[in-house]
């Protein structure tokens, strides 16, 4: 089946209705890092799109993969719902969309015991994908724009931006977990670190966003050359100081 730039749009602001397209000041989420990946095949199209950051009610920090498109791999089966009849449902009202989380970081004592949503005083080692990270000194969020909100303890959220900055290819998702619900067959044909997100809370939505447009363009055709955004990128956390707040 061949589709149009207003069948992924259309796709994509139904998602946005249903709160199942990422919304980057989720006042649930302090957001950290973002990536955008485009899918084609002839047949069908995907657009994935990660988010790391940290809830304080999920406890650790997490990636949460969005994808979209005309075909999906479902993660979730049957056997996660209450009832069969709960699980149609929400085929019924996802049909176009399907996400799942990925945990980058191990718990540990990093973390303070006492209160989860800061780190434990010193320094210690994180682990990130299997590797030991040390928390670094107070001052050194200064170097990447993170103002600490009750220095000189440092939030597990200040800790995530730091994290995006030095080790942003640990904290996103793999190759492979990124592709976890596109279908074999379709190819990646682009992806972006930084692009124009829209202002959902603003009432924006991705069809009247010229960089959204612009990528349903690439889906459709396959030609990255397609892809002429006119608004400058936005996807970096300092442009969403609502996130995490509520």
């Amino acid at each position: 089946m061949q589709h149009t730039v207003d069948d992924i749009l259309s796709v994509l602001d139904r998602c946005c209705e249903k709160f199942t397209f990422p919304m980057l000041d989720n006042g649930y989420v302090y957001l950290a890092a973002t990536r955008l990946a485009l899918y084609r095949s002839a047949q069908d199209w995907a657009m994935v799109i990660e988010v790391f950051g940290f809830s304080p009610r999920a406890g650790l920090p997490d990636t949460h993969i969005h994808t979209f498109g005309s075909r999906l791999v479902r993660q979730k089966t049957a056997r996660s719902f209450v009832s069969r009849q709960a699980y149609e449902t929400y085929l019924a009202q996802n049909p176009d969309n399907e996400s799942v989380f990925v945990h980058p970081v191990d718990e540990g004592d990093w973390q303070d015991p006492d209160n989860g949503e800061i780190l434990a005083p010193g320094q210690h080692a994180v682990q990130v994908r299997g590797e030991r990270l040390k928390t670094p000194p107070a001052a050194e969020y200064a170097r990447h724009g993170i103002t600490l909100e009750d220095e000189p303890r440092v939030g597990v959220f200040e800790y995530c931006r730091y994290l995006a900055a030095q080790a942003r290819d640990k904290v996103l998702a793999t190759e492979q977990e990124q592709g976890t619900c596109v279908p074999s067959g379709l190819s990646r044909i682009m992806q972006l670190d930084q692009w124009h997100h829209p202002d959902l809370l603003g009432g924006e939505l991705p069809s009247t966003n010229a960089t959204f447009r612009s990528l349903a363009e690439v889906l459709v055709s396959g030609d990255t050359g397609r892809y002429q955004p006119a608004e400058e990128p936005n996807t970096h956390w300092s442009n969403w100081p609502d996130g995490g707040t509520l």
